[in-house]
Protein backbone atom coordinates (compact mmCIF):
# COMPACT_ATOMS: atom_id res chain seq x y z
CA UNK A 1 0.00 0.00 0.00
CA UNK A 2 1.31 3.33 -0.61
CA UNK A 3 3.07 5.49 2.20
CA UNK A 4 0.80 7.89 4.11
CA UNK A 5 2.10 11.12 4.44
CA UNK A 6 3.66 11.66 8.22
CA UNK A 7 0.69 14.42 10.23
CA UNK A 8 3.12 16.13 12.75
CA UNK A 9 0.39 14.75 14.99
CA UNK A 10 1.61 12.13 17.58
CA UNK A 11 0.72 9.24 20.17
CA UNK A 12 2.53 8.98 23.34
CA UNK A 13 4.83 5.81 22.62
CA UNK A 14 2.65 4.06 25.33
CA UNK A 15 -0.60 3.94 23.99
CA UNK A 16 1.23 2.86 20.20
CA UNK A 17 3.01 0.37 22.14
CA UNK A 18 -0.29 -0.99 23.93
CA UNK A 19 -2.08 -1.09 20.52
CA UNK A 20 0.95 -2.99 18.90
CA UNK A 21 0.77 -5.43 21.73
CA UNK A 22 -3.20 -5.94 21.92
CA UNK A 23 -2.73 -6.20 17.81
CA UNK A 24 -0.24 -9.19 18.25
CA UNK A 25 -2.19 -10.78 20.95
CA UNK A 26 -5.24 -10.90 18.75
CA UNK A 27 -3.40 -11.98 15.01
CA UNK A 28 -0.16 -13.50 16.20
CA UNK A 29 3.04 -12.64 15.63
CA UNK A 30 3.60 -13.75 12.04
CA UNK A 31 0.40 -11.56 11.22
CA UNK A 32 1.56 -8.17 12.85
CA UNK A 33 4.54 -9.18 11.09
CA UNK A 34 2.89 -9.18 7.79
CA UNK A 35 0.97 -6.27 8.51
CA UNK A 36 4.13 -3.86 9.40
CA UNK A 37 5.51 -4.86 6.31
CA UNK A 38 2.31 -3.91 4.38
CA UNK A 39 2.21 -1.04 6.04
CA UNK A 40 5.58 0.40 5.47
CA UNK A 41 6.66 -0.52 9.02
CA UNK A 42 9.10 -3.21 8.95
CA UNK A 43 11.49 -1.01 11.42
CA UNK A 44 8.49 -1.65 13.91
CA UNK A 45 9.16 -5.95 13.57
CA UNK A 46 10.23 -7.05 17.01
CA UNK A 47 11.29 -2.97 17.86
CA UNK A 48 8.13 -1.73 19.57
CA UNK A 49 7.87 1.93 20.49
CA UNK A 50 9.14 2.31 24.36
CA UNK A 51 6.93 1.84 27.33
CA UNK A 52 7.02 6.04 28.13
CA UNK A 53 4.36 8.98 27.27
CA UNK A 54 6.65 10.97 24.86
CA UNK A 55 4.77 12.02 21.95
CA UNK A 56 6.82 10.34 19.25
CA UNK A 57 4.62 8.05 17.16
CA UNK A 58 3.22 9.53 14.09
CA UNK A 59 -0.76 9.37 13.33
CA UNK A 60 0.01 8.47 9.73
CA UNK A 61 1.99 5.36 11.20
CA UNK A 62 -0.84 4.36 13.38
CA UNK A 63 -3.25 4.94 10.36
CA UNK A 64 -0.96 2.98 8.06
CA UNK A 65 -1.29 0.00 10.64
CA UNK A 66 -5.26 0.05 10.06
CA UNK A 67 -5.09 0.23 6.54
CA UNK A 68 -2.97 -2.52 6.42
CA UNK A 69 -5.42 -4.45 8.58
CA UNK A 70 -8.20 -3.86 6.14
CA UNK A 71 -5.93 -4.54 3.20
CA UNK A 72 -5.03 -8.07 4.29
CA UNK A 73 -7.85 -9.58 6.00
CA UNK A 74 -10.57 -7.65 4.03
CA UNK A 75 -13.14 -4.66 5.45
CA UNK A 76 -14.96 -7.20 7.64
CA UNK A 77 -11.99 -9.23 9.01
CA UNK A 78 -9.81 -6.11 9.20
CA UNK A 79 -12.56 -4.29 11.38
CA UNK A 80 -13.02 -7.21 13.72
CA UNK A 81 -9.49 -7.39 14.48
CA UNK A 82 -9.27 -3.63 15.03
CA UNK A 83 -12.39 -4.15 17.41
CA UNK A 84 -10.98 -6.81 19.66
CA UNK A 85 -7.18 -5.09 19.62
CA UNK A 86 -9.35 -1.81 21.10
CA UNK A 87 -10.82 -3.99 23.46
CA UNK A 88 -7.69 -5.36 24.48
CA UNK A 89 -6.00 -2.17 24.61
CA UNK A 90 -8.20 -0.77 27.09
CA UNK A 91 -8.09 -3.85 29.58
CA UNK A 92 -4.53 -3.72 29.25
CA UNK A 93 -3.40 -0.13 29.79
CA UNK A 94 -5.93 2.89 29.53
CA UNK A 95 -7.71 1.40 32.99
CA UNK A 96 -4.44 2.10 34.40
CA UNK A 97 -4.01 5.60 33.52
CA UNK A 98 -4.66 8.35 36.61
CA UNK A 99 -7.83 10.02 35.38
CA UNK A 100 -9.43 6.53 35.40
CA UNK A 101 -8.08 5.83 38.99
CA UNK A 102 -10.76 6.63 41.19
CA UNK A 103 -13.64 4.41 38.94
CA UNK A 104 -12.97 0.95 40.98
CA UNK A 105 -13.85 2.86 44.29
CA UNK A 106 -16.71 2.53 46.56
CA UNK A 107 -18.23 5.54 45.95
CA UNK A 108 -18.25 5.94 42.30
CA UNK A 109 -19.46 2.33 42.32
CA UNK A 110 -23.25 3.42 44.21
CA UNK A 111 -23.79 6.23 41.52
CA UNK A 112 -26.27 5.34 38.78
CA UNK A 113 -25.54 4.51 35.61
CA UNK A 114 -25.90 7.62 33.98
CA UNK A 115 -23.24 9.34 36.07
CA UNK A 116 -20.64 6.10 35.45
CA UNK A 117 -21.01 6.20 32.06
CA UNK A 118 -20.62 10.47 32.25
CA UNK A 119 -17.43 10.73 34.13
CA UNK A 120 -16.01 7.84 32.55
CA UNK A 121 -16.36 8.68 28.93
CA UNK A 122 -15.04 12.07 29.84
CA UNK A 123 -12.31 10.67 31.76
CA UNK A 124 -11.46 8.69 28.50
CA UNK A 125 -11.76 11.55 26.61
CA UNK A 126 -9.52 13.23 28.94
CA UNK A 127 -6.68 10.43 28.87
CA UNK A 128 -6.30 11.02 25.43
CA UNK A 129 -6.52 14.99 25.09
CA UNK A 130 -3.94 15.46 27.34
CA UNK A 131 -1.08 12.52 26.41
CA UNK A 132 -1.32 12.90 22.67
CA UNK A 133 -2.48 15.36 19.72
CA UNK A 134 -5.96 13.41 19.63
CA UNK A 135 -8.23 16.14 20.43
CA UNK A 136 -11.62 14.92 22.16
CA UNK A 137 -14.60 15.55 24.06
CA UNK A 138 -17.76 14.52 24.91
CA UNK A 139 -21.20 15.78 24.53
CA UNK A 140 -24.41 14.58 26.29
CA UNK A 141 -28.06 14.16 24.78
CA UNK A 142 -30.97 12.46 26.15
CA UNK A 143 -31.07 9.55 25.54
CA UNK A 144 -27.00 8.99 24.20
CA UNK A 145 -23.72 10.33 24.01
CA UNK A 146 -21.41 11.88 21.61
CA UNK A 147 -17.83 10.84 21.80
CA UNK A 148 -15.99 12.88 19.05
CA UNK A 149 -12.30 12.85 17.84
CA UNK A 150 -11.27 15.98 16.43
CA UNK A 151 -8.18 14.82 15.18
CA UNK A 152 -8.01 11.27 14.41
CA UNK A 153 -4.72 8.59 14.31
CA UNK A 154 -7.32 5.41 12.96
CA UNK A 155 -7.91 6.80 9.71
CA UNK A 156 -5.38 9.86 9.31
CA UNK A 157 -4.84 10.04 5.58
CA UNK A 158 -6.84 7.13 4.11
CA UNK A 159 -10.28 7.57 2.62
CA UNK A 160 -13.53 5.11 3.33
CA UNK A 161 -17.16 5.17 2.12
CA UNK A 162 -18.06 3.41 5.32
CA UNK A 163 -17.06 4.70 8.97
CA UNK A 164 -13.49 3.14 9.46
CA UNK A 165 -12.22 3.50 13.34
CA UNK A 166 -12.90 0.24 14.85
CA UNK A 167 -10.19 -0.11 17.62
CA UNK A 168 -11.34 3.42 18.89
CA UNK A 169 -14.74 1.67 19.33
CA UNK A 170 -13.35 -1.45 20.87
CA UNK A 171 -12.03 0.55 23.24
CA UNK A 172 -14.92 3.01 23.86
CA UNK A 173 -16.81 -0.36 24.34
CA UNK A 174 -14.29 -1.96 26.85
CA UNK A 175 -14.36 1.02 28.76
CA UNK A 176 -17.97 1.33 29.06
CA UNK A 177 -18.31 -2.24 30.51
CA UNK A 178 -15.62 -1.46 32.86
CA UNK A 179 -17.26 2.13 34.19
CA UNK A 180 -20.47 0.91 34.29
CA UNK A 181 -19.54 -2.91 36.13
CA UNK A 182 -19.86 -5.25 32.82
CA UNK A 183 -22.64 -4.00 30.93
CA UNK A 184 -22.18 -3.72 27.33
CA UNK A 185 -23.86 -0.62 25.16
CA UNK A 186 -24.28 0.00 21.61
CA UNK A 187 -21.50 2.21 20.41
CA UNK A 188 -22.38 3.14 16.00
CA UNK A 189 -19.74 5.74 14.65
CA UNK A 190 -22.08 8.20 12.64
CA UNK A 191 -19.24 10.18 11.33
CA UNK A 192 -15.50 9.76 9.57
CA UNK A 193 -12.85 12.17 8.51
CA UNK A 194 -12.04 9.47 6.07
CA UNK A 195 -15.39 9.28 4.34
CA UNK A 196 -14.62 13.42 4.37
CA UNK A 197 -16.65 14.33 7.54
CA UNK A 198 -15.00 16.78 10.06
CA UNK A 199 -14.75 14.98 12.92
CA UNK A 200 -14.73 10.78 13.79
CA UNK A 201 -18.33 11.11 15.88
CA UNK A 202 -19.44 7.78 18.06
CA UNK A 203 -22.64 7.53 19.28
CA UNK A 204 -23.14 5.69 22.84
CA UNK A 205 -26.46 4.53 23.58
CA UNK A 206 -27.35 5.39 27.61
CA UNK A 207 -29.83 2.01 27.67
CA UNK A 208 -27.23 -1.23 28.21
CA UNK A 209 -28.03 -4.11 24.92
CA UNK A 210 -26.88 -6.39 28.37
Amino acid sequence: MEAIPKSGLYYPNKIARISLMSLEDVMGKNGMNAILNLANLPHLIDNLPPNNLDREFDFADFSAIFGALEEMYGPRGGRGLALRAGRATFDESLRNFGALAGVGDLAFKVLPLNAKLRIGLSAMAKIFTTTSDQLSTVEEKDDHFVYTIHKCPQCYGRTSDKPDCYIGAGLLLSGLKWVSGGNEFRVVESRCIAMGDPTCDYIIYKEPIS
